[in-house]
Order: C-alpha cells, then sequence, then structure tokens
C-alpha cells in the first residue's frame, strides 16, 4: 500500500513540475456612467491548465458561478468552447499576441446562439 502511495505521490509530482498553468481573464466594457476600474479585468478571472501544445482545460469565475473552458490551439490562432453553469455551451476563435514576456493579448469572437460578441482577454503564462 506504501507503494501505491509514493508511486501516485511522483506521478502527481511530476505531472504539476511538467505543467503549464495561465492565468486568464477577459475586459470587460463598463456600463453607461462608470468608469474604467480594476474590477473591469478581475471580475472573469481563470486558470488554465496546459495538458499538451495544443489542448489547455480551464475554469474562469463568471460571477458567482464557474464557467469551464477547453482551447485547441493552432499556433498563434485558437478555437474554444465554454460552457456555463446553466449548461449552454459557447464556441469562439480568437488570435493569442505576445505583448509581453509571458503575457498574452488575446482577442476572441464568441458565439452564443445566434448573436456573436467580440471580447479582448488577457493571459499570463507560468
Amino acid at each position: 500500500m506504501k507503494k501505491i502511495f509514493l508511486t501516485l505521490a511522483i506521478c502527481f509530482t511530476t505531472l504539476l513540475a511538467s505543467a503549464q498553468f495561465s492565468i486568464v481573464s477577459t475586459i470587460e466594457k463598463p456600463a453607461e456612467g462608470e468608469t474604467w476600474g480594476l474590477s473591469n479585468l478581475t471580475s472573469n478571472m481563470g486558470v488554465g491548465y496546459q495538458v499538451s501544445d495544443e489542448i489547455m482545460v480551464g475554469a474562469t469565475k463568471s460571477g458567482d458561478n464557474y464557467d469551464l473552458f477547453a482551447r485547441y490551439s493552432m499556433g498563434n490562432f485558437y478555437m474554444v468552447g465554454e460552457m456555463d453553469s446553466n449548461d449552454e455551451l459557447n464556441w469562439g476563435v480568437g488570435c493569442s499576441i505576445k505583448f509581453w514576456n509571458e503575457l498574452y493579448i488575446e482577442p476572441n469572437y464568441m458565439l452564443d446562439d445566434d448573436e456573436g460578441e467580440f471580447v479582448i482577454g488577457m493571459a499570463y503564462r507560468f
């Protein structure tokens, strides 16, 4: 039994040591009459885990709920699928532009039912 726990501990340590994590966020436009602030950047923050060179999975906090996302990268471009707490699935495409060191600006277009939305996001990769 001790060997199983030791083996699992080594596997998880190796997995975490070789993993690449990302902090992701979207920039929200303030409501009419309000000013820009830090809350416009931090209202939809999340964490992504780079499974392979092409695939990232993660979760973002949207208000009181959490949304799950999966991203498939093709160079600087990517396709993303996002599922919210109401089990609605949204699809989108985007581009990841290196801004400074490991900070990326990520403009993307998300399709929600019949309406689309252009969103600008940021990501910091560890």
